[in-house]
C-alpha cells in the first residue's frame, strides 16, 4: 500500500521535473492511491502532528471536545477510526483529515462560547471527511502533478517556501507518500463548493448529534467578531460570513426537524469558561 504511493509520487516528481507532459497526467489518472492508502497515510501524519505539537491538559476542554467528537462521528454513521485531539496553540482552528483524524485548537474555543458552537464546527470538519473533499483535493494535486513537487521541494528547504501553515510546516520533512498526504490537506483550501457543502452537512450532523443546529448561524457571527470583519467573498475561495449565514438560515427549519427526531437533545450544552 505505502510503497504503491511511493512509487507514484517518485513518478511524478520526475515528470515536474522533467516535463509536463500528457503522459505525466495519464499516469496519475490511472495510479490515483485508493481511499484506504489514502486514510493510512493520513494517519500517520496525524501521529506526527501529535507528536510535535503541544497537547492540551486542560480537562474540561478536552472533555468537551472528546465528548462532541464523538456524538458527532457516531451521527454520521462512517466507520472511520475516529480519533481526536485538543492542541495548545492560539490559532483558532479545527480540522478533520481523511479517515477521520480530528484536532481542535484551543484558540478557538473562547470564540465558540457553547458546546452547541464547538459541534457546529466539528459536524464541518467531519463533513468535509465524510464527503471526500480532502481525499479530492489529493487526488486533484496528483493529477495536476503538483503533490511529487511539494515533497521534493519541501524536503529540500524544510517546507519555508511552499508551506503555508503551521502544521505543513511540521510534516513537511517526514518525507514519503504520508508528507504527501500532509502537504496537499493542510497546504490546499477547500473549494467554495466543498465548504458550503460542509456547512450543510455539517449543520444536520450536529442536529443528529442532538445539538440545536441554531448554534450553527450563531457561531459564524461569533467567527466574524472575533476577526474583525472580513474579506469581500470574492477575493476567497470560502463563501463570505454573511452568506454563510444567510444560507444556513435558510436551511435551518431542516435540521431542525433532524434535531426534533434525536434520541437526546442537549441543547446548546455547557458554557465554555
Amino acid at each position: 500500500m505505502q510503497k504503491n504511493i511511493k512509487v507514484l509520487l517518485l513518478a511524478l516528481a520526475s515528470c515536474f521535473v522533467l516535463t509536463n507532459s500528457t503522459g505525466c497526467s495519464s499516469l496519475a489518472k490511472a495510479q490515483t492511491p485508493s481511499e484506504e492508502e489514502i486514510n493510512a497515510e493520513s494517519a500517520k501524519a496525524y501521529q506526527e502532528v501529535k507528536a510535535k505539537s503541544k497537547i492540551s491538559n486542560r480537562k474540561d476542554w478536552n472533555d468537551m471536545v472528546q465528548r462532541v467528537a464523538n456524538r458527532i462521528a457516531r451521527a454520521s454513521g462512517e466507520n472511520f477510526q475516529w480519533e481526536i485531539v485538543l492542541i495548545d496553540n492560539e490559532e483558532p482552528n479545527a480540522w478533520c483529515m481523511p479517515g477521520g483524524k480530528m484536532a481542535v485548537y484551543t484558540g478557538i474555543m473562547p470564540i465558540l462560547k457553547t458546546e452547541g458552537a464547538l459541534a457546529a464546527v466539528m459536524g464541518h470538519e467531519v463533513a468535509h471527511a465524510t464527503r471526500r473533499h480532502g481525499q479530492k483535493g489529493y487526488a486533484r494535486a496528483i493529477e495536476e502533478q503538483q503533490t511529487g513537487a511539494l515533497i521534493g521541494v519541501a524536503t529540500a528547504v524544510g517546507g519555508q517556501i511552499l508551506c503555508k501553515t503551521e502544521q505543513c510546516r511540521l510534516l513537511a520533512g517526514i518525507g514519503g507518500a504520508a508528507a504527501g498526504v500532509a502537504l496537499t490537506f493542510f497546504n490546499r483550501k477547500f473549494s467554495r463548493e466543498d465548504e458550503t457543502e460542509a456547512d450543510q452537512v455539517g449543520q444536520v450532523l450536529m442536529a443528529k448529534a442532538g445539538y440545536d443546529p441554531a448554534e450553527s448561524i450563531v457561531l459564524w457571527e461569533r467567527m466574524n467578531a472575533a476577526k474583525g470583519g472580513e474579506a469581500p467573498e470574492w477575493m476567497s475561495t470560502h463563501p463570505s460570513d454573511a452568506n454563510r449565514r444567510a444560507k444556513l438560515t435558510q436551511l435551518l427549519p431542516q435540521a431542525q426537524q433532524v434535531y426534533q427526531q434525536s434520541a437526546e437533545k442537549y441543547g446548546k450544552g455547557a458554557t465554555i469558561q
